[in-house]
């Protein structure tokens, strides 16, 4: 793993990591990391086999034998998710499921358990890693590091904007109160919370288009791989 070229993109939700690393992974022809989503798919496979949130022993030995793959389709579209040779890209993607998920994943025999399923994602060419703390605890040592960011308004804005556009009611200001406090348990938490690494390059993706940050990042790729062949 030591010698396989990672790059990492953190950052709180609603800042564009999952578009982002989907144009990554297929302009790069990488593998392709969504760690938000194990947490996610952990906390449906729980609600699936009836393990309460709160028994943290069952929730990591069920961690432990999921069987997850994930595919980047056609760049910046949403990573598509396997469980169990299961479609659940739709059903991890509801806010119940990622607040659930927020929940999953401050338990510290979760994050161990699903730790070493991480690191085996990385194979060559080379990984794309997508999540909170993919520089900072899972690859630290990886050759890019991009941490996304973006006001809790304009990221309550776009999934507002989402949510509608598939015919899903919504109600803005509690989109904002659910991502205020996923922000604070994520970023206060006593295991990997959520931060920059200190060597990330930080983009504030709050006035940019999706275009704009990937050309950004295309720039960062090209200039710490300079022999790379795409």
């Amino acid at each position: 793993m030591a010698d396989m070229p990672v790059i990492t993109v953190d950052g709180p939700s609603g800042t564009g990591k999952g578009t982002v690393c989907s144009f990554l992974a297929n302009w790069l022809g990488w593998h392709l990391l969504d760690s938000g989503a194990l947490y996610r798919i952990l906390a449906l496979a729980a609600d699936k086999h009836a393990v309460s949130l709160q028994d943290e022993l069952s929730l990591a030995e069920l961690a432990e034998k999921l069987q997850i793959q994930f595919t980047a389709q056609q760049a910046g579209s949403l990573v598509k998710v396997m469980l169990d040779d299961e479609d659940v890209t739709d059903a991890i993607r509801t806010e119940a499921c990622g607040n659930a998920a927020s929940q999953v994943a401050a338990i510290v025999p979760v994050r161990q358990a699903l730790l070493a399923r991480q690191h085996a994602f990385c194979q060559p060419p080379g990984l794309i890693a997508d999540g909170r703390d993919m520089g900072t605890v899972v690859f630290p040592d990886a050759d890019l590091k991009i941490y996304l960011t973006a006001s809790a308004d304009i990221r309550a804005e776009r999934r507002y904007k989402q949510l509608l556009d598939k015919g899903i009611g919504a109600n803005l200001r509690d989109l904002s109160a659910d991502i205020r406090a996923r922000d604070e348990r994520d970023s206060n938490r006593a295991v990997s919370p959520l931060k920059s690494a200190e060597d990330a390059i930080i983009i504030d993706t709050g006035e940019l288009e999706i275009n704009e940050v990937v050309n950004a990042i295309r720039k960062h790729v090209n200039e710490t791989f300079p022999n790379l062949q795409q």
